[in-house]
């Protein structure tokens, strides 16, 4: 079968299409024939070598995100022909996704939403799980007041989406003005590009996707979450009563079927900027490293 893996570590052009064998499917694992994927920054980081001690050992098959077909559902009960997404943990588990056959447990795998393509679908899995269970640990109340900082990105368009449809009171900070429009269109009361500019102490829960550490956003007794591992730990709220954590995503088949739900009821809006070929992957991370993205990239099968 063909996947996309890599032997040594470098730019976009050592990556390409190789045969790989049959992957082979463990107790209670569902086996997957891969219609699309996207890249995630995460993927960039892994094949340049920035990961270092969590990289998986080579040569690997990268890739998180998952959308397609169940060939075999083992003892899942998902029949062949199923429509799923999944999300693979590549760094902790070395399964990657980009192949066309993919083994991954049954806990790892949803249903697909019916309202998209799996093209489209393929852009949710990592982002939306982040997003997902990023908020369930703010446990952000309706009517409560949320900030996220880069709620125009992957995961923090999502962020907002998910939580507007929570009936949470959610205000933006975005990088730059031609990101504002998105926020406000998909639910923001207010946004904001300077985080010099947002209210102190206001906030009952913040979101923080990129590491801008708006500490004094958030109000005294709340709650500080950051997905930007890059960045390092959140500064100790512990005075003012702040909880605050460094989230990592984990493999959730259940949280899966709830993004499900929120896209068929349309309350969750995917968005591709471009979709690629497999045998066009060196192209598609070019154009995912000039940046300026609307979405995200996807690579069919």
């Amino acid at each position: 079968m063909r996947a996309i893996q890599i032997d040594r570590f470098g730019a976009p052009g050592i990556l390409g299409l190789t045969e790989a064998p049959r992957p082979k499917q463990g107790p209670g694992d569902i086996l997957i024939r891969t219609i699309a994927t996207s890249i995630n920054p995460v993927d960039d980081k892994t094949r340049e070598g920035s990961i270092g001690d969590g990289t998986p050992p080579l040569p690997m098959t990268l890739g998180w995100d998952l959308a397609g077909v169940v060939v075999d559902g083992g003892d899942s009960g998902l029949a062949a022909g199923e429509r799923v997404i999944a999300m693979s943990h590549q760094l902790g588990s070395g399964r990657g996704t980009w192949a066309d056959l993919v083994a991954l447990p049954a806990q790892a795998v949803g249903f697909a939403p019916h309202a998209v393509t799996l093209a489209e679908a393929a852009t949710l899995p990592l982002p939306g799980l982040t997003a997902l269970q990023t908020l369930d640990w703010l446990a952000v109340s309706p009517g409560e007041r949320l900030l996220i900082a880069g709620a125009a990105g992957a995961v923090g368009g999502l962020a907002l989406q998910i939580a507007r449809a929570r009936g949470v009171r959610v205000d933006a900070l975005v990088s730059r003005d031609a990101q504002a429009a998105f926020a406000r269109s998909h639910g923001a009361d207010r946004v904001v590009t300077d985080a010099a500019a947002l209210e102190d102490r206001a906030y009952d829960a913040v979101f923080d996707t990129f590491g801008a550490f708006a500490t004094e956003a958030v109000a005294d007794g709340g709650r500080y979450a950051s997905i930007a591992t890059q960045a390092g730990p959140v500064p100790d709220l512990s005075g003012r009563g702040v909880r605050t954590t460094v989230h990592q995503v984990r493999e959730d088949g259940a949280g899966l079927d709830e993004l499900t739900e929120l896209v068929d009821h349309g309350a969750l809006r995917l968005r591709v900027h471009a979709t690629f070929s497999v045998h066009d992957v060196q192209a598609a991370h070019e154009r995912f490293h000039e940046g300026g993205l609307t979405g995200k990239i996807v690579l069919t099968f």
